[in-house]
């Protein structure tokens, strides 16, 4: 222990840095596409590992940093950061105790006197400890005559410190004669700069040269990269109907206020639960912080107003703020948010005078005027923005979700399904300068066939695209017409590059041509959809996982092939076209057998024979309902694995990726395949993260579609059917 006490305090920051790494999710060229194992199984020797798990769970990494808190302060101090990295708010006690840790009441003379005295306290030693290098007492005099400078500096004529401030609670005159209009505390960032350019100046005055530290925010939030809403409930909590009405937890003053407090916050995540909050300061803080407050982009309107002070404080402290990086707003409908959005973009990119007059035409008119305006003048925008997950805020109108969305040109991950999302959005930006690696456009009820094959043809924006979906169902189908999927199959860079690793086709008229013939090899797919495709055959599909796409590993099959839809679909669908038994049969004898088992090979003349791999990398197959039920409890490794929502899958659970590769055929008593019989074992009493091929991209750490959520998130991805 007492080497450990002499380490310097940059490697114990390092080792708690890669602590708080080994909980992170693995990229998605990475990810082993399965659930993570929560125990004690080692570590893994290569990814993508399925067992050991890649990572570290959350909790166990958290506890790990909270247990070096307790060795000494040198730990204490280097595990701290990384514990407030990352904050999912999950119950409301531990939001308001977030809340009470992190902000400070600005109107609480008492509490921001006692701030400015620690932070004058922590200044007189930071300055003393400066002079002391140079050869300068130390000694209780020497601090007391360092301590009266500073607070001489701090009582000047453009002091920005209130004096009452300035003085302990105690000493002040509690007599009325003392009383007067009470001014109002200033921001504790702008407390701890003008202390900081305080002890400097005296330091020049001193000691001219000499170069004092800036004083560091005692509070936490400084630390916080990361904040989500993502497993925030209040159901079971017994509250009454005008108690959830009047007295909401999470309210835009609170969320205004903490955020305010995060100048380094990069990844923000909301859900319905709490979208009552995002009110239009809660959009300004998230937004408008870093670049787009420097001067990036053109100023907001009314730039020949004079600002009033809060306005222009606002600005000054979102100056030395990071820019947001990654935004997540899944599902957020309410009326709040709505009309938040709209406002922020009325004020911040399109002139105010642009509302809609209820005609779709003349709607669709004002889009083309606002976007040729948007094209032609210099807009506000946000360049750090990388990441944004839009899936199902269906409220936003589109000419406020076309400038909204063109606002971010650096974006590399796009979720826009379920939204109203138009062809003239995606036609501006294609010719914008932004690059996607990830797109969702899954269940876009406006959207064209045409529109969606330009872009994905034409589109600069659209060369780099690794993940793809374009998911619709028997309620919302595909709008691509054969002809549109055979252009885009034949001739878009996405799909001739090879590059890709998750598509989801489902809905579309995909046909044997354009398997066989049309589409080229696809090495690095690793997960894709073709449900609800009713006229493939199966051995269709078996073909151009063989000779095409060798690498895949989940196949979605919901309602697809005349092979496995043997129930009515309903009123004038016609008669079933086989039974239960024949649908079962026709899986293992088109799809598992020639895919997942090896060859045959005969042991009697040589005893070491070696079996060569499987045909392709097949292990997971979705199901409809019916085909699962159908399925009963399986045949050898496989098993039905259900979601806690409706969706299921057929899995091979003696095949993962464990050691160097991928394993087929593990033993019974082998940790993953304990895992997985658990799973199947448990019938769908899941978490919200058990499942595979996500229908919702993860935004707020950079995974994509390939990436793993649990809460309300995972619900979204892997449990919901619609």
């Amino acid at each position: 222990m007492s080497a450990v006490l002499q380490y310097p305090p940059e490697l114990l920051f390092t080792i708690c840095e890669y602590i708080y790494a080994a909980g992170l999710p693995p990229s998605e060229y990475a990810s082993s596409l399965d659930p993570l194992a929560i125990g004690e199984f080692g570590t893994p020797a290569a990814l993508p590992s399925s067992m050991p798990p890649p990572n570290w769970s959350e909790p166990e990494a958290r506890k790990t940093l909270s247990r070096l808190c307790l060795v000494n302060h040198a730990w204490y101090e280097a595990a701290k950061p990384w514990l407030w990295h990352k904050i999912e708010v999950r119950l409301p006690r531990s939001w308001l105790a977030l809340l009470d840790e992190i902000t400070i009441d600005t109107e609480d003379d008492e509490k921001a006197a006692l701030a400015v005295k620690e932070s004058i306290q922590a200044a007189t030693h930071a300055a003393l400890a400066s002079a002391v290098r140079i050869g300068a007492s130390s000694d209780e005099d020497a601090a007391r005559k360092w301590k009266e400078s500073i607070m001489e500096s701090l009582t000047g004529p453009d002091g920005s410190i209130p004096p009452e401030l300035l003085t302990p609670p105690a000493s002040r005159d509690p007599s009325p004669r003392r009383l007067r209009p009470k001014s109002k505390s200033p921001a504790r960032w702008k407390i701890m700069r003008t202390i900081s350019d305080a002890v400097q100046n005296v330091m020049d005055l001193a000691e001219p040269g000499v170069y004092v530290p800036r004083l560091h925010d005692p509070r936490p939030g400084r630390f916080v990269r990361h904040l989500d809403f993502n497993h925030f409930r209040t159901i079971g909590m017994r509250r009454s109907i005008e108690d959830t009405a009047t007295s909401r937890f999470v309210t835009g003053e609170r969320v205004e206020a903490l955020l305010k407090e995060l100048p380094n916050l990069t990844a923000f995540g909301a859900t319905e639960y709490m979208d009552g909050a995002l009110s239009l300061p809660v959009l300004n803080e998230l937004l408008l912080r870093g670049s787009a407050s420097r001067g990036g982009g053109r100023p907001t309107r009314g730039r020949g107003i004079v600002m009033d002070d809060s306005e222009e404080e606002d600005r000054e402290r979102r100056r030395d703020c990071k820019d947001l990086q990654a935004m997540d707003l899944t599902g957020c409908v309410s009326a709040v948010f709505v009309s938040a959005l709209t406002e922020f973009v009325n004020t911040h990119l399109l002139h105010e005078d642009d509302h809609s007059s209820g005609s779709d035409d003349e709607s669709r008119r004002q889009m083309r005027r606002a976007l040729a305006r948007f094209m032609q003048e210099e807009p506000l925008t946000f360049p750090g923005l990388q990441r944004l997950g839009l899936r199902g805020v269906k409220s936003i109108q589109p000419r406020i979700l076309m400038p909204f969305v063109l606002a971010f040109p650096s974006l590399t991950h796009l979720d826009l399904s379920a939204t109203r999302v138009t062809p003239e959005l995606l036609t501006a930006l294609g010719g914008s300068n932004v690059r996607l690696h990830s797109l969702a456009l899954a269940r876009c009820v406006h959207l064209t066939g045409s529109c969606i094959r330009d872009f994905l043809v034409r589109a600069p924006a659209a060369v780099r695209i690794r993940e793809l979906t374009l998911y619709g169902d028997r309620t919302f189908p595909s709008p691509l017409t054969a002809d549109d999927l055979a252009e885009m199959i034949s001739s878009a860079p996405c799909f001739t590059s090879g590059e890709l690793t998750y598509l989801d086709l489902s809905s579309a008229p995909v046909t044997r041509e354009l398997l066989i013939d049309v589409c080229k090899p696809q090495p690095k797919l690793r997960s894709l959809g073709l449900s609800y495709i009713p006229d493939i055959e199966l051995d269709v599909i078996a073909q151009f996982l063989k000779s095409k796409a060798m690498n895949v590993e989940v196949l979605t099959l919901v309602q697809t092939s005349p092979d496995l839809d043997w129930g009515r679909a309903g009123l004038g669908m016609g008669a079933p076209r086989g039974s239960a038994q024949q649908a079962t049969i026709a899986l293992h004898s088109q799809i598992i057998g020639p895919l997942c088992t090896p060859p045959y090979m005969s042991t009697l003349r040589s005893q070491t024979v070696t079996i060569p791999p499987s045909p392709t990398r097949l292990r997971v197959i979705e199901l409809s309902v019916p085909a699962l039920t159908a399925l009963g409890a399986g045949a050898g490794t496989w098993r039905i694995i259900r979601s806690k929502g409706g969706r299921g899958w057929y899995v091979d659970t003696a095949s993962g990726w464990v050691g160097a590769g991928l394993q087929r055929n593990l033993p019974l008593a082998h940790p993953f395949r304990v895992q997985m019989c658990r799973l199947a074992d448990a019938n769908g009493n899941v978490n919200s993260g058990v499942g595979w091929h996500a229908r919702k991209m993860e935004v707020l750490h950079g995974c994509g579609m390939l990436g793993r959520e649990d809460g309300l998130y995972g619900a979204v991805s892997f449990a919901y059917q619609g």
